[in-house]
């Protein structure tokens, strides 16, 4: 009796050590996530901007409806738009070049962006008043509806009040419309900030609070990215925990995937190929993570290829691919853009 059940212990132990180093909800080991081919190639010379200005740091990406105009979200040339007159959401066309530009003086520092089906670009401001600088006092702590022109349609949260009310956020770093309309916000980016997701009708209703501070399924340390998948998942890059949680859209917890490592950005495309950006494994001593962006399927959370971030201080947090599988990406402490195109 003790030798049957030996052998089926040994065999579930190598069908979770084969899971761990194949994928699925297991995960993979770092050492074989890192060495996933990366069939890209690297084009610095893509985006033409103005004589003088330049890309700030930049923590999401946004895809137009056309399937290749890219949206920036960045923060006016540094590490915030405090004080500056430069507008800070962006639009370059499928050439590079910069066609739209809006939104000068409304943020503090920008964070996360998402375009909608019908091309609104949605915004969030993380950070607000800091009790020193009167530059800031009014702003942040928001959630923003532009239309493609740039007119202001809608703001969810109170101007620079931080809290974690119905009608509130504290740090806000990520939104993301359903193709139903409804509005999902990751709101808080750690430290003493919220912890939880929200849903919101399309007239921007509040319809359901989960989450809060915890390593437990539904819990959360800094939701930073959100992507819904074409089953209608709903996929919640929870940084701070080195995990993507996955939920339905009212909030069930469904599953984890710790094979992406320490998730910044996520986007879905129109074949369910996940993108994954990590920008700050560095941070965390002892892993083994190596930055940049990892590709697998948002089917069965297999890995398939890997993108180094090729910049030292490992701060690749934005990701999005377009229809023809272009692969863009942005950085922070960089204050970069990345393209990449198939080898």
């Amino acid at each position: 009796m003790w030798v049957t059940r030996l052998f089926r212990f040994v065999a579930a132990l190598g069908a979770a050590v084969c899971m761990a180093i194949g994928g699925g909800a297991f995960g993979q080991i770092n050492e074989e996530v890192n060495a996933r081919p990366d069939p890209y190639a690297m084009d610095q010379a893509f985006f033409k901007l103005p004589e003088g200005r330049t890309i700030g740091g930049t923590v999401a990406l946004g895809l137009d409806p056309d399937g290749t105009s890219l949206w920036l979200f960045e923060r006016c040339g540094g590490n915030n738009c405090v004080g500056s007159d430069l507008a800070p959401i962006l639009k370059f066309d499928a050439q590079g070049n910069l066609v739209r530009q809006f939104g000068a003086g409304l943020f503090n520092r920008p964070h996360g962006i998402h375009v909608d089906a019908q091309g609104n670009v949605w915004v969030t401001d993380d950070e607000g008043p800091d009790g020193e600088d009167t530059r800031r006092n009014g702003k942040g702590h928001q959630v923003f509806k532009f239309s493609p022109e740039g007119e202001v349609l809608m703001t969810l949260g109170k101007a620079g009040v931080a809290g974690d009310g119905p009608d509130e956020f504290n740090r806000p770093s990520a939104v993301f419309v359903a193709p139903n309309g409804d509005i999902f916000v990751g709101d808080g980016h750690g430290g003493d900030s919220n912890a939880r997701m929200l849903k919101f009708s399309p007239e921007g209703a509040l319809i359901k609070i989960w989450g809060g501070k915890g390593t437990g399924p539904g819990e959360f340390e800094t939701p930073h990215a959100i992507a819904i998948d074409s089953r209608g998942r709903l996929f919640v890059g929870d940084r701070g925990n080195d995990r993507v949680q996955i939920f339905d859209q009212d909030g069930n917890f469904l599953e984890e995937w710790k094979q992406f490592s320490r998730p910044s950005g996520i986007h879905i495309d129109q074949n369910d190929v996940l993108y994954v950006a990590d920008s700050s494994s560095y941070e965390v001593a002892g892993r083994e993570w190596q930055e940049g962006i990892r590709i697998g399927s948002a089917v069965d959370g297999r890995v398939t290829a890997f993108i180094d971030d090729p910049d030292i201080d490992g701060s690749m947090e934005g990701v999005v691919a377009d229809v023809n599988g272009v692969v863009y990406g942005s950085l922070t402490g960089g204050m970069a853009l990345r393209r990449y195109v198939k080898r």
